[in-house]
């Protein structure tokens, strides 16, 4: 197991070839006992939490302006007790985001619901890699941003202008692999339209839009990753 690319750097990538290894990762054989234990104290706390699938990686590496890895299905029982032991853990997390992008150029962000792990939390709409969005044992990141952001918003961005390639960033608590969708409407409308989705929602997992306008605009609760993604997005690196 090993993890060997650069830390808290934006790394621009033309490939992302992270694959799943269909055998269980080491830290969930591990740790068995340990994972049941905090999962009552968990879900005691916040019992909407849900036992589903996500993937951990047991490698990780950037070579030639590609990204590439190996990743293993977890319960998401699994992921919550490696949260609290990540140091010298043998895994590590990676996600996507979607940067999206409103016709004036400001960023629409989500802020997560109450009822979630990362209540209060402001980032791009977006989750943990899931067995779903592997094509032929390759993550498909373009997927996994697309079903988030549409089950979390509301919002198709299958049809939206997106960056020719990806960029990373990599940090002690995980590595983002993102790059930015582009739609028409002005950012108030895309806000509206966000939330005239959740309040449709039983449940929804977001309390709803944030519109972040310029590099120095950053609202209560961002996430420590997101503070350079901004930054990156108003320099307008391509």
């Amino acid at each position: 197991m090993s993890f060997d690319l650069p830390r808290n750097v934006i790394l621009s990538v033309d490939a992302v070839d992270v694959r799943l290894d269909p055998g269980p990762h080491p830290f969930a054989l591990d740790n068995a006992e340990a994972i049941a234990e905090n999962w009552q104290r968990e879900i005691a706390a916040k019992p909407a939490l849900f036992d589903g699938t996500v993937v951990l990686l047991s490698h990780l590496a950037y070579r030639d302006n590609r990204l590439v890895g190996r990743c293993h299905a977890v319960n998401y029982s699994t992921f919550m007790l490696w949260r609290k032991r990540r140091e010298n853990s043998g895994a590590e997390h990676a996600y996507g985001h979607a940067v999206l992008v409103a016709g004036d150029n400001a960023l629409v962000a989500i802020r997560m619901g109450s009822h979630t792990v990362n209540a209060g939390r402001v980032y791009f709409a977006a989750g943990s890699f899931e067995p779903t969005d592997f094509r032929d044992g390759r993550v498909d990141v373009d997927f996994n941003m697309i079903r988030e952001v549409r089950e979390e918003t509301g919002l198709d961005l299958s049809g939206a202008a997106r960056d020719r390639r990806w960029h990373v960033l990599s940090t002690d608590s995980g590595t983002v692999i993102f790059r930015r969708y582009r739609v028409t409407a002005p950012a108030d409308e895309v806000a509206r339209r966000i939330s005239a989705f959740v309040a449709t929602e039983a449940e929804p997992e977001i309390e709803g839009p944030v519109i972040i306008r310029h590099a120095a605009d950053l609202p209560d609760g961002l996430a420590p990753h997101m503070k350079p993604l901004v930054e990156w997005h108003f320099a307008g690196v391509d």
